[in-house]
């Protein structure tokens, strides 16, 4: 079996308006830099079965081009401040991998399913610091499908996720989101009001 690549994702999500201007970073811990933007074009398609048995496990399974990372992924359920996120490359067509059912069958082997398309228009900003990439964060212009009720949704949202070079210990991450919500809120930021751009699309 293929071999996934293997992140822990941590990361906080804030809503935004569509003309509010990004945050200023100046005041972040152990930041010294941020990059130029770089844009991606990301078009996603997420699937479960037809009674929702990953979305209630807290998985998602996606299929996604665009970006440094496209490919199949599956995120597993939140443990403490992250989640494991699984990933393999595309593949030469559009059918679910056999190594990537295998991942998933730990939660269901029924019929898998088209369940919503997220196309975004993402430009993601590196923070850097003496010993290298701190955190991306990424703005975000979603527009998501329901599939299954063929309902349209747009927003835009803002994420930030640490990096290798990020705190290692909790309070030094406590710290840094800290001063990371304060450049937020001062922009004109907020709290995300979902927690994740799936159950968004689908209308939670």
């Amino acid at each position: 079996m293929t071999e996934p690549s293997r992140t822990v994702e941590v990361e906080r999500k804030y809503d935004v308006d569509g003309e509010t201007p990004l945050p200023v970073w100046e005041a972040i811990p152990g930041v010294d830099a941020v990059t130029a933007g770089e844009a991606r074009a990301l078009d996603a398609q997420y699937f479960d079965t037809a009674d929702g048995e990953l979305a209630r496990a807290g998985v998602a399974l996606r299929r996604r081009t665009g970006g440094p990372d496209e490919g199949w992924h599956v995120k597993g359920p939140r443990q403490g401040d992250g989640r494991l996120e699984l990933g393999w490359p595309l593949g030469e067509d559009d059918e679910l991998p056999a190594a990537v059912a295998d991942t998933v069958s730990a939660w269901t082997t029924a019929p898998l399913t088209p369940l919503a398309r997220i196309r975004n228009d993402r430009t993601a900003y590196l923070l850097t610091g003496p010993a290298g990439v701190v955190a991306e964060f990424v703005d975000d212009r979603v527009q998501a499908t329901d599939l299954r009720s063929d309902v349209q949704r747009e927003w835009r949202e803002w994420e930030m996720e640490l990096g290798p070079a990020a705190p290692a210990d909790d309070e030094a991450r406590a710290a840094f989101f800290d001063a990371v919500e304060r450049a937020v809120l001062a922009a004109g930021g907020r709290d995300s009001a979902s927690g994740s751009k799936l159950a968004r699309a689908l209308g939670f």
